[in-house]
């Protein structure tokens, strides 16, 4: 399985040196990448920055519910944590084990 990302161009250039190679970059209007993303078989971990999730976030949700895997990560930008966040992989990790994850 392979990781992938959905973001802007710095955080792709963060993440390539993290080495993260499927890096997708919208221009403009994020849906036809995050459609390309999403059928892609081989991806066990999607990253997406908050500022994409906000574009897509009906699809986003939809496609959660559906789907188990990819495991899909929000991460900051490089403006920071939106005040708005949820942290979905503590809510994984509940479902999972049984209990909440704190920081």
């Amino acid at each position: 399985m392979k990781l992938a990302v959905l973001c802007d161009k710095d955080t792709a250039v963060g993440l390539r040196l993290a080495g993260i190679q499927d890096a997708y970059i919208p221009d403009g209007d994020a849906w036809d990448m995050w459609n390309q993303l999403a059928e892609k078989d081989d991806v066990g971990i999607i990253f997406i920055t908050e500022s994409i999730v906000e574009q897509i976030s009906r699809a986003l949700n939809d496609y959660r519910l559906r789907h188990a895997i990819p495991i899909i990560i929000e991460i900051p930008d490089k403006n920071g944590r939106r005040k708005d966040h949820v942290d979905y992989v503590s809510k994984l990790i509940k479902k999972a084990v049984g209990v909440e994850v704190s920081k």
